[in-house]
């Protein structure tokens, strides 16, 4: 399938439900590849629940996919989320994109839910397991440290013969659980060459692990506006990204400027081994940020096919 641009939601920014789906079909009659809804429970800030969004995408939209950046699976229950995945699946004729991760240490959830963040790659190793045996439709009997099902199984199963999980994360774990389990990554907030590092060592972790990632399964989420870096919505961006990432400069991990400094940004990032995208445009409400969306639509998705790397001739064989 090669580059694909897709867009995500951090916080909710839109006035009413209505004003959402508006936006939602902006992103379907305009050739967006996908939607994709970040995972909080618990906090202040207004975001929309990740799985009920699924769910709602799969019933409000015809042609868009739609996945979750990314569901936190140390913080829900893996056969709850497994019957979730499928019930989406098959409702939506095949369209869900599920992404999991161990979840951010940083997020208010872990307080809220008195969820120890100890041993947490432990569980969402344990999780990821279990939700990829349920949705082959396997039983599963689990006695383990954070799980325990008896003959656990789900019907129906996905519409997708071999449903797709995307694993989130940088970190060395991360790297291994994507070669163990994933089939594809996507990461976020980090900058073209941190993520070339990161799908390398996927790449080496899977010459370990004995399986393979299609080239056109590694992502990277990043946030994009038409205008000024000096511009205050941007600063606050930039100010989030640092407290989500401290000791890193934000700068190089977004897309602002021109519509050629934005495929530039793009360019930078398929040189790194990136061929899916989640971007979030930056905006300051509802107007704007459906703005920066139409731009998007209007002036980067017309680009998108030249992003990807030139076809490599066969080597003729001798017969």
């Amino acid at each position: 399938m090669g580059v694909a641009v897709g867009l995500g939601l951090f916080e909710f920014p839109f006035s009413s439900g209505a004003s959402f789906w508006r936006w939602v079909d902006l992103c379907e009659a305009g050739g967006i590849d996908s939607i994709w809804q970040s995972d909080r429970i618990s906090g202040p800030l207004p975001m929309l629940e990740c799985m009920s969004t699924m769910a709602a995408l799969a019933g409000g939209t015809k042609r868009l996919k739609f996945g979750m950046f990314v569901a936190s699976v140390g913080l829900r229950d893996p056969l709850l989320l497994a019957k979730q995945c499928a019930t989406i699946d098959v409702l939506s004729d095949g369209r869900l994109l599920p992404a999991f991760g161990v979840g951010n240490p940083r997020s208010d959830d872990w307080l809220a839910t008195a969820t120890e963040t100890r041993r947490s790659g432990r569980r969402a190793d344990d999780a990821l397991d279990i939700i990829g045996s349920l949705l082959r439709g396997e039983s599963v009997t689990f006695d383990g440290e954070f799980h325990r099902y008896h003959e656990a199984s789900i019907s129906p199963l996905p519409v997708q013969n071999r449903i797709p999980l995307w694993i989130g994360g940088h970190s060395r774990a991360a790297m291994r659980r994507t070669a163990r389990v994933g089939t594809g990554w996507v990461g976020g907030t980090q900058p073209p060459e941190a993520t070339a590092t990161v799908v390398q060592g996927i790449k080496s972790e899977l010459i370990v692990s004995g399986r393979t990632i299609d080239d056109d399964h590694y992502g990277a989420g990043l946030s994009f506006r038409f205008g000024d870096v000096e511009e205050q919505v941007v600063v606050n961006e930039l100010e989030r990204l640092s407290a989500y990432t401290p000791g890193r400069d934000s700068r190089s991990a977004i897309a602002v400027g021109t519509k050629e400094n934005i495929v530039q940004r793009l360019r930078e990032f398929v040189a790194a081994g990136v061929s899916k995208f989640v971007l979030r445009p930056i905006g300051s409400g509802e107007d704007d940020l459906i703005a920066q969306t139409k731009l998007l639509i209007e002036q980067v998705i017309p680009e998108v096919p030249a992003l990807n790397p030139p076809a490599q001739k066969a080597t003729p064989r001798n017969e």
